[in-house]
């Protein structure tokens, strides 16, 4: 746990510094800072983002599905009847020869 929380610290810790040299640098006349002005608290935002999804699924909240496998699905048995017939009619031949 302290290193998801370590790793939110340090990339806070890069990205608010980061935002303040940007936003005097596009106040001062540097039209290109202006993107980073706006990039850099997008990626706080991310951090503080991928920060709560690795903490709830440290703790085994996180949203997880169920995987259902059914016993019966009547697709599932019919590919595998037309794949036994298939093998049946030509069982010594290797996918490349059944080509020909």
């Amino acid at each position: 746990m302290w290193r998801i929380n370590l790793g939110l610290f340090l990339a806070e810790l890069i990205c608010i510094p980061a935002f303040i040299f940007e936003i005097t640098r596009a106040l001062g006349g540097n039209t290109l800072s202006w993107a980073y002005v706006f990039e850099w608290p997008l990626l706080a935002g991310y951090a503080l983002y991928m920060w709560h999804k690795l903490r709830q699924e440290e703790r085994g909240a996180g949203p997880h599905r169920p995987v259902v496998f059914d016993d019966v699905d009547p697709e599932l048995d019919a590919w595998n009847a037309y794949l036994a017939t298939v093998h049946q009619r030509d069982p010594a031949a290797t996918p490349d020869e059944r080509d020909d």
